[in-house]
């Protein structure tokens, strides 16, 4: 038997599992103004995948940033989800946009 001891400094110990990691991947590269970012947590929040739970609202929130950013099929993304939601939802989806904007997460290119 051979033991083995860990110095606990020198190793780094993640709880994150692989989506965490993805979904806080995308997040970062949103806050630096890209599309295909936002585009991915669209998708991501529209289908309950990569460890994002299905949620149209921020799913639209999402779409409508990427779109922003001049991603063509973000625009279809977001018309296609908004036919399942109320006005309400849109309306919280699109003053979410806003704020995230507003916070200065996602600067112009």
């Amino acid at each position: 038997m051979t033991i083995i001891a860990l110095n606990a400094t020198s190793v780094n110990v993640s709880r994150e599992t692989p989506e965490e990691s993805l979904l806080g991947a995308w997040l970062a590269e949103a806050g630096r103004g890209q599309a295909g970012a936002c585009f991915d947590l669209g998708v991501a929040f529209s289908t309950g995948s990569n460890g994002a739970p299905c949620d149209l609202i921020e799913a639209h929130k999402w779409f409508n940033l990427a779109a922003a950013r001049g991603h063509e099929e973000a625009a279809h993304c977001r018309a296609d989800i908004a036919e399942e939601m109320t006005a309400r939802e849109i309306a919280e989806a699109q003053r979410r946009a806003r704020q995230w904007l507003a916070e200065g997460r996602l600067r112009a290119a």
